[in-house]
């Protein structure tokens, strides 16, 4: 299964949706993207884009409210906290610290700039 993700003029993920690999064939049998983006728009109309479910392509799968950057070629998710920067190699957001791997649980608290034992 392919999946698709509607983007609107914002470059924001509006929608997901699975499309049958056999829908994503060129005339040589090939699976194409093109081909899957112009099913999409004659069923739906609107702009899309693949994306991955085990994220081989565009470094994340695609949700709802994340980023579409065609620069990185990525899907970039909402930034949780402002305090987190974005590695531009996975672009996925980093805390400024790391999470302690002690085996206990942790939440990120904004006020401090730091992980909180739970």
């Amino acid at each position: 299964m392919a999946h698709f993700a509607e983007i609107n003029g914002s470059n924001i993920v509006t929608r997901i949706i699975v499309v049958n690999n056999d829908e994503c064939l060129d005339g040589e049998g090939n699976e194409s993207e093109a081909v899957g983006v112009a099913r999409c728009v004659a069923l739906f109309g609107g702009t899309w884009v693949q994306t991955s479910y085990n994220a081989r392509i565009r470094k994340n799968y695609a949700g709802i409210g994340y980023t579409w950057d065609s620069t990185r070629n990525a899907f970039i998710p909402v930034q949780p906290f402002a305090s987190w920067t974005l590695d531009e190699t996975t672009c996925r957001w980093e805390a400024p610290t790391a999470r302690p791997d002690d085996g206990n649980k942790y939440k990120w608290d904004e006020s401090v700039t730091n992980w909180i034992q739970v």
